[in-house]
């Protein structure tokens, strides 16, 4: 399976060029056009319990995207549910690198530490909180990272389980670098 756990066998032709885009992005930007109620559904989205009014915007969100969630795994749902539910609370920045952001939001060495350390369950219901602070701060999240940790995180299989660790480290190297040189600079 690719990074967005579609069977690419039998995708069309269409959706499969659609998946070498950059989602993200693409969803992110699809999010900050929407209209207030749209927005608003997405920033409500609970990512284990989606409600039917809830789910279409979430499936109008990801189409317009480019993906094809036709052809996902029940457990993807979730995970981009909760991607688009922190793109609206939040944004996206993909200008800067996560850790760098976690930093300038001041969010916490032992929240941080408890976001990169935890799994499953209480990764889902940490996220929301970490995103609502940045939001605080008027600090967007890079989501090409933290989204990609979303669609690995909990994974079964084992190489998507090694990159959930490896971005995980990803963003741990730039926030505790700022932390320290903010620290050396008080």
């Amino acid at each position: 399976m690719t990074t967005l756990e579609r069977n690419t066998d039998e995708m069309p032709a269409a959706a499969q060029a659609a998946e070498h885009r950059e989602p993200f992005g693409a969803l992110a930007a699809y999010i900050q056009r929407a209209g207030s109620g749209e927005r608003a559904a997405l920033a409500r989205l609970q990512a284990e319990a989606l409600q039917p009014h809830q789910f279409a915007a979430l499936a109008r969100a990801l189409l317009a995207a480019g993906l094809a969630p036709e052809q996902w795994h029940a457990d993807t749902w979730p995970r981009w549910a909760l991607i688009a539910h922190g793109m609206a609370l939040v944004g996206h920045d993909g200008k800067h690198k996560l850790g760098l952001q976690l930093e300038q939001a001041g969010v916490s060495e032992s929240r941080v530490t408890k976001l990169l350390t935890s799994r499953g369950s209480a990764f889902t219901q940490l996220l929301p909180r970490v995103l609502r602070l940045m939001a605080s701060k008027g600090v967007a999240p890079n989501w090409r990272e933290l989204g990609e940790l979303v669609l690995c995180e909990g994974s079964s299989q084992r190489g998507r389980q090694a990159r959930a660790e490896e971005l995980r480290l990803r963003i741990a190297g730039p926030y505790f670098s700022a932390l320290a040189r903010a620290a050396s600079k008080s």
